[in-house]
């Protein structure tokens, strides 16, 4: 790899973006696509659909074959809520791959005997939120029901572009969070990226099988891509 590629391939993995290096097969010439470029590339719809699988792989188009090795940072899950829900939803996210992160200022709850392995932080989102640096590979869940933790977070993961952003409560709580935000100035389009009532419809009951549900349509979103709903 050329050292103008690999320059360009190390900068966007520490900004925790993705990239698709392109190879010619026959001739052996090499470039880097940005996760941002890939719908300005010739290739847009093939390298589309590689980001959304994170599968390298020979591909054949218009009769040229091409490598492609893709760069996935490691996905997110950060979750505010130190709650039951949280308790069956972190192990089964590290299971699939995530670094989780809970959050919760109430620290009876958020402590690490609670949530073995996973890290726990026992602030108010506006404050820890900034250092975490989400990004388009996190996914965001709010379970508190507290709008004074839940809100300024899920303002937080809108602006940061989250590929996944998920709320705890019923359609009528979702109204009225919804009002809430709005009136902070957040636009319409962005209010409309929060699944809520969060989770597949699965008929789930017990916290275990919320978090199924949540899980599930993480991973539809992650791997469908933006226009993905159930």
């Amino acid at each position: 790899m050329r050292l103008d590629l690999l320059a360009a391939l190390n900068a966007e993995r520490a900004a925790r973006r993705g990239t698709i290096l392109v190879t010619d097969v026959a001739t052996a010439a090499q470039r880097l696509v940005k996760a941002a470029e890939v719908a300005s590339d010739p290739l847009h719809d093939v390298l589309s659909e590689r980001l959304l699988s994170g599968k390298s792989g020979t591909v054949e188009v218009g009769g040229a074959k091409y490598f492609l090795t893709v760069q996935l940072p490691a996905p997110r899950l950060v979750i505010t809520g130190a709650v039951h829900i949280s308790q069956a939803l972190a192990p089964m996210a590290r299971l699939l791959g995530y670094d989780v992160v809970i959050i919760d200022p109430r620290t009876a709850f958020a402590t690490p005997e609670r949530f073995p392995d996973v890290q726990v932080l026992a602030e108010w989102p506006d404050q820890v939120l900034p250092k975490l640096h989400l990004d388009p590979a996190t996914a965001f869940v709010a379970l508190t029901h507290d709008p004074k933790i839940d809100e300024p977070a899920l303002q937080a993961a809108l602006a940061a572009g989250c590929f996944y952003v998920g709320a705890l409560g019923s359609k009528k709580t979702h109204a009225k969070r919804l009002d809430r935000l709005h009136a902070l100035g957040i636009k319409d389009d962005r209010l409309a990226r929060i699944h809520a009532p969060i989770g597949l419809s699965i008929g789930a009951a017990s916290p275990p099988e919320i978090a199924v549900a949540i899980l599930a349509e993480i991973t539809l979103r992650l791997r469908r891509g933006a226009e993905a709903r159930p």
